[in-house]
């Protein structure tokens, strides 16, 4: 039996506060990153979801290891020698 299968909405309604902020939601970011992707990118999910994929590519992850000033040095810990 064939079954049409239904696939959504494909546009984004900005007046739509749900589906904006399910949206918002689903691809973390937020509403200034958003109203940016459907200015680039139009109000179709499908060319937000990959104008976003492609931002996130592009950016550089934050760097998870403090600089050298803040880092300790390790003290080598000498054993006293036995009598």
């Amino acid at each position: 039996m064939h079954r049409r299968q239904f696939t959504g909405a494909r546009k984004l309604d900005l007046n739509d506060r749900v589906q904006v902020r399910i949206v918002r939601k689903r691809l973390k970011i937020s509403n200034e990153q958003l109203s940016s992707l459907v200015r680039t990118a139009g109000n179709s999910l499908a060319a937000i979801n990959k104008e976003a994929i492609s931002r996130r590519r592009l950016s550089l992850p934050g760097s998870r290891i403090p600089a050298a000033d803040v880092v300790d040095p390790v003290k080598e810990v000498v054993p006293e020698p036995l009598p």
